[in-house]
């Protein structure tokens, strides 16, 4: 018999959920069975994404805050005294040549990017070691393929590829996996919230769709559903991949 992944009783934590891939992962989880805390700076959307399924809870609070692992974690625990996944998905494209790119521009990514995640893994380990749970980290294509004119974007997903790798030797004697996802160019807000103008926004998404084999950018359903599978904890022997989903755009 096939297996479905399910997540009842689980209780994970979702980043980034007010739009996108995020969204899409707070809903199969949901509907996987889990109880979702959706957390993003976006009250208005996080409440868009609430409204899909009753099994989301939301927070509204900013990644990058100090405060911010203390809340997100309390706030999850608060409700429902455990905590199973962690989903670091929030996150920033920033398309800025090298010879524009500025120290301010490339904190800010990093903050969000590598700091962000890595400080809520942190607060999230105690509770994920005792439900031997799981972190999910959220890379891209260009985490292991170069892409001009976004260099420091590709060099912090890189940097959270080579987190999750770590990650998954440094806790797997507390039998806490850690995983990542790369997924190609998906329909999302994210080209948008990068400062390109629409037309800038429509141009990159024709040029990103004509260099994928399969010949179009990705859902992020497709994207969310193996999350879902990297967190089923049926997938006990899984830790330390990195699995890319891109249609085919990794081989050119």
């Amino acid at each position: 018999m096939k297996h479905q992944p399910t997540l009842d009783g689980r209780v994970a934590i979702v980043t980034g959920a007010g739009s996108g891939i995020g969204r899409a992962t707070a809903l199969a989880m949901a509907e996987a069975g889990a109880h979702v805390l959706g957390v993003g700076r976006r009250r208005s959307a996080l409440e868009e994404t609430a409204a899909l399924h009753p099994g989301i809870a939301t927070l509204a609070v900013d990644v990058r805050l100090e405060q911010a692992p203390e809340l997100i974690i309390g706030a999850a625990i608060d409700r429902w005294k455990q905590l199973d996944v962690l989903v670091n998905n929030a996150g920033a494209t920033a398309r800025v040549s090298f010879h524009e790119v500025t120290r301010r521009r490339i904190t800010d990514l990093f903050d969000l990017n590598v700091v962000a995640p890595t400080m809520l893994a942190q607060a999230a380990f105690p509770h994920l070691r005792r439900t031997r749970g799981s972190i999910v980290n959220i890379s891209s294509t260009y985490g292991h393929r170069p892409q001009p004119g976004a260099a420091h974007y590709a060099a912090s997903k890189a940097a959270v590829e080579q987190l999750t790798r770590t990650w998954a030797l440094e806790l797997a004697g507390d039998g806490v996996r850690v995983n990542a996802i790369a997924p190609g160019p998906t329909e999302s807000e994210a080209l948008s919230m990068s400062g390109l103008t629409e037309e800038e926004v429509a141009r990159v998404k024709k040029e990103q769709a004509a260099l994928i084999p399969l010949g179009r950018r990705g859902r992020p359903e497709e994207v969310a559903s193996w999350i879902v599978r990297f967190a089923d904890p049926a997938a006990t022997w899984l830790t330390g991949q990195i699995l890319t989903i891109d249609g085919g755009l990794e081989l050119v």
